[in-house]
């Protein structure tokens, strides 16, 4: 548990929603002190067009321990020009990774307690010539982490084995050391950071009808099953492997606390068909705190005032009561 307070938001892709979210999120009474990593000028002009009065100060250390509607600490790093809502520039690459950059070093140095990301434009960031794959694997880099990542809605926790792969190149990526590892960290982290006894971890195949025995593909026979077994004998609650469409039925769910599919599109369709708008995006296996919003950067919604705040807000939710923070 961390003594600090202080939970760090990066708005992600200026040109986004990311700037409107974390704004009319500050417009809000919280029991944590929230700290915006951005351009202040930026955020002054964005709430000018929302229409928001928002009163935005300098971050310093010694700061309050909660938040005050209509007041913002901001801890300010510069856009290399002016961004303009709705319009992507490769110019602010640098900037967004900038700010993830100064909340890591913060959460690294016990200075923040967590940090909740805004959405970010992966392509905008590698049409600048940064090589870039996503929040999860730049923030494992820059932590010497190992990440999991896990996105939750109330009633539902969904992990991944393999998260931004071409589908061809899933089968290969699943092997039992990948296995061993994600489902160590999910266990450790479902322990530790949710305060789960044992947790019950349901496992799905790969293959439809999870191969049908081996008609349908042997990944389960050769590769998931025995290492589920070698887990189970050392004392891990691992149910399956299950067929997804078996996983994800309402009787199944009730006897596991969180479900590990295979690949990107096994699990998160189901999630956020059931929790879009109040999901969020939770890596496991840091050193640091970090949760994020299910969204992308909308860029048609920018400086509409039409953004759902109900991620983000959700997002912080989870990410005080990992850090042991008062709720949200």
């Amino acid at each position: 548990m961390s003594t600090t307070t202080s939970l760090l938001l990066t708005p992600g892709e200026p040109a986004g929603i990311g700037p409107d979210l974390c704004l009319q999120l500050a417009c809000e009474a919280r029991p944590q002190r929230l700290v915006a990593l951005a351009d202040p000028d930026m955020l002054r002009q964005r709430a000018e067009l929302l229409g928001l009065n928002l009163t935005l100060h300098p971050y310093s250390p010694g700061g309050p321990g909660w938040h005050e509607p209509g007041q913002l600490e901001v801890l300010p790093v510069p856009l290399a020009q002016p961004a303009q809502p709705g319009r992507l520039d490769p110019a602010a690459a640098g900037y967004v990774l900038a700010c993830l950059d100064r909340a890591v070093a913060l959460c690294l140095s016990g200075e923040a307690a967590g940090l909740v990301t805004g959405p970010i434009h992966k392509g905008n960031i590698n049409a600048a010539g940064i090589p870039f794959s996503g929040h999860t694997e730049y923030l494992a880099e820059a932590t010497g982490g190992q990440p999991v990542m896990m996105l939750a809605t109330p009633g539902l926790r969904v992990a991944l084995a393999t998260t931004h792969l071409p589908l061809s190149q899933v089968s290969a990526a699943i092997t039992p050391d990948l296995l061993e590892r994600i489902l160590r960290t999910l266990c450790t982290d479902l322990r530790g950071r949710f305060h789960l006894e044992q947790p019950r971890i349901l496992v799905c195949g790969l293959n439809p009808h999870a191969g049908e025995s081996g008609h349908l593909g042997r990944e389960e026979i050769e590769v998931i099953q025995p290492l589920l077994e070698r887990l189970r004998a050392e004392g891990m609650a691992l149910i399956g492997p299950l067929p997804a469409d078996t996983a994800f039925t309402p009787k199944t769910l009730q006897q596991a606390d969180a479900v590990l599919a295979m690949y990107h599109d096994q699990g998160l369709p189901v999630l956020k068909h059931l929790g879009f708008g109040k999901a969020v995006n939770i890596t496991l296996g840091l050193p640091i705190i970090r949760t994020s919003v299910d969204h992308g950067t909308a860029l048609e919604l920018a400086g509409t005032g039409q953004a759902d705040l109900g991620s983000l807000r959700y997002a912080l939710q989870v990410a005080a009561q990992m850090c042991g923070l008062a709720s949200a």
